[in-house]
């Protein structure tokens, strides 16, 4: 009994944190989660696959076998128990019961014993009469099943712990073991997984899942293990016709449904069913569930601004789908495009002073990686509509170096045209080294007019800084022109010619953004002008640390989704629902069909007849006292009580 409770009670743990820790989850998910440490101890100890980790299918393993023997030594007893009406009880036996009750009647022993056995029958027990020298000793007892109970509950143990392993993938440690069967971690087509890592159609169990796109269908499902996956392929084909969801407008799915076709040689013509959450499809053997969605390979359409020295007035456009990679040669630069995801919708937090709570749909994003030869990616978030901040517009594009980051944002203002044009030929402006020395030179002759004395030093020097101040914050921003300032300046001069670079840095990019502008144009210079050209300085400063030397607009999309299917196969599931059933009825019996035993001992005292009643039970004490009182009631107008004590 020990043994079993500690077995018992580690299963229970083991499935409370199976329940929490979510299970058979890519384990990039848990290294970001849980950090290199924690990660490794939780893979040692099997916490990602609780129920098919060794030492929790060792645990099943010996409480069944700790538990059939409990039931092979005791059945026999128990078995006993239930029929036998224990007619060898001696009278000393009797009056050390708890409840017990004598008393006399008139008539023989003999007609008093039937009287007693008639009544105890007529209230539903089975009855004896065992005679002995000069006394008759009637046995009765009633819910003798109770002790079926006990059975029941402990083969149901047993049963539900063997369902656990038949559906446990025992077979497959087995396999792996034997070196028969090898987990495959690379990204591969189905068309080249090895045959090492593929399951044959049989009878084993298994889970696996498969994400297919609209109008397109699969003959195999991907089941996790570990840090890779097997495939297991399947006796028909399933195919996705439509997928529908519905959200709510907080944003979160309200319901998703799939229609399905299964295509199978053995029927007649295709099975046409829609499956939703909680409403699975079952086919031989098989059991087919709504699990997710994702995209399917959306169409996409994207604009491509260069951010670098070849910007120029209009994008190049290309067209790619969703997971789609593709090598993309900027100069002497060259990155790999990882599409990623595409959403339709993105519904966020957009607080305002006058609606805290309020909620808005951002519109389509895209998320792509960007990754160089040596294997490095920056992952970026760019949405397809401009954003309003503050009562101005600007295209956003977000970065991070790793999931486990949040995304930084690149904010690009629109301008009048609702487009990127004029911030992308400002970009371009800046690039063009000669225009910058045109203006660095104009700005050094007005600065110096003021001066009546000047050197060619003096010009060349400051001609010279304006253009570096501009080179620099191109290729830095705001923070590499201050760390200049902080480590090329005497310290004594930082506070009075840190602000002055400052200052003149923003005169040049100032002249440079209205150069294009008619100078007699006395409206060139007005408020929105002004913000458009604070804006577009803080996105050019903010370009080193984007890393992209392109934005993608998304420009167009044609949205295909994909149904996530979660393809199952348990062949223990009607042994566990046996064990149930059976667990079920012995707990009924247990807690609902007490046993219960009395015993009359009918004496001669030479005038009638002694009555000796005794009466126990295995349960509800309690209640067996009215019992009790009950029938000896009953059994004293039975027999025509004269006297008791």
């Amino acid at each position: 009994m020990d043994l079993a409770i500690t077995l018992l009670l580690a299963l229970a743990v083991a499935s409370v944190i199976g329940t929490v820790l979510q299970q058979n989850q890519p384990y990039t998910d848990y290294l970001i989660k849980f950090g290199p440490f924690w990660f490794e101890v939780f893979e040692t100890a099997g916490l990602y696959d609780v129920y098919s980790a060794l030492w929790f299918l060792a645990i099943l393993t010996l409480l069944v076998i700790s538990t059939s023997v409990c039931v092979i030594r005791h059945t026999p007893g128990m078995l006993r128990d239930m029929w036998n009406l224990r007619t060898h009880v001696q009278e000393k036996s009797l009056r050390a019961i708890h409840h017990n009750k004598q008393w006399k009647v008139a008539s023989s022993v003999d007609v008093t014993a039937s009287e007693l056995q008639g009544k105890l029958a007529q209230e539903g027990f089975r009855v004896k009469q065992t005679p002995k020298p000069g006394e008759i000793l009637v046995s009765a007892m009633r819910g003798g099943m109770n002790r079926l109970g006990y059975l029941l509950t402990h083969l149901a143990i047993i049963i539900i712990c063997l369902g656990g392993l038949l559906d446990s993938n025992l077979p497959l440690k087995l396999a792996e073991w034997r070196g028969s069967l090898k987990i495959e971690t690379r990204d591969l087509p189905v068309s080249q997984v090895p045959a090492e890592s593929r399951l044959a159609i049989g009878s084993h169990a298994f889970r696996g899942s498969i994400n297919i796109p609209e109008g397109r269908s699969s003959e195999v499902a991907f089941v996790a293990m570990r840090d890779g996956y097997l495939v297991q392929d399947l006796p028909f084909r399933v195919e996705v016709k439509d997928f529908r969801v519905e959200f709510y407008d907080t944003g979160p799915p309200k319901s998703f449904e799939t229609d399905l076709i299964v295509h199978d040689e053995a029927l007649e013509e295709p099975l046409a069913t829609t499956i939703s959450v909680n409403h699975p499809l079952f086919y031989k053997g098989y059991a087919i569930y709504q699990a997710s969605f994702s995209d399917g390979g959306s169409g996409l359409t994207i604009d491509a601004w260069p951010l670098d020295n070849r910007a120029g007035n209009n994008p190049v456009t290309f067209e790619t789908k969703v997971f789609d990679n593709r090598q993309m040669h900027w100069g002497d630069q060259s990155l790999r495009l990882e599409m990623t995801s595409f959403r339709p919708f993105n519904i966020n937090p957009d607080p305002t002073a006058d609606e805290p709570d309020r909620i808005r749909n951002f519109g389509p994003s895209m998320g792509f990686k960007l990754r160089s030869n040596t294997g490095e990616a920056l992952e970026y978030l760019n949405y397809m509509l401009p954003l309003e901040r503050e009562g101005r517009e600007f295209y956003i594009g977000g970065v991070r170096t790793s999931p486990a980051e949040e995304f930084a944002y690149l904010y690009i203002p629109v301008d009048d045209n609702g487009e990127m044009t004029e911030f992308v030929q400002f970009l371009q402006r800046l690039h063009n080294k000669k225009l910058i020395s045109e203006h660095a030179k104009e700005m050094m002759q007005i600065t110096l007019a003021e001066l009546p004395d000047h050197t060619i030093e003096l010009e060349k020097s400051l001609e010279s800084t304006l253009t570096s101040l501009v080179t620099m914050f191109m290729r830095g921003g705001f923070t590499e022109v201050t760390e200049f300032i902080d480590s090329s300046l005497p310290e004594a001069e930082r506070d009075t010619l840190g602000p002055a670079y400052l200052s003149m840095l923003r005169e040049m990019l100032a002249r440079i953004y209205f150069s294009v502008f008619d100078n007699n144009d006395t409206e060139a210079v007005n408020d929105a002008r002004l913000l458009f050209l604070q804006d577009a300085v803080d996105a050019i400063g903010s370009l080193s640390r984007y890393g992209s030397p392109v934005f993608l607009l998304l420009s167009d999309y044609n949205h295909v989704e994909a149904s996530g299917l979660q393809v199952t196969r348990s062949p223990g599931k009607r042994t566990v629902y046996l064990g149930c059933a059976l667990l079920i009825a012995g707990v009924f019996l247990l807690f609902y069909l007490p046993q219960r035993r009395f015993w009359a001992l009918v004496k001669d005292n030479g005038t009638g007849s002694e009555i000796l009643l005794a009466g126990m039970s295995n349960r509800n004490p309690r209640e067996f006292d009215i019992i009790f009182e009950q029938v000896t009631n009953q059994l004293q107008q039975t027999s025509g009580n004269s006297n008791s004590r």
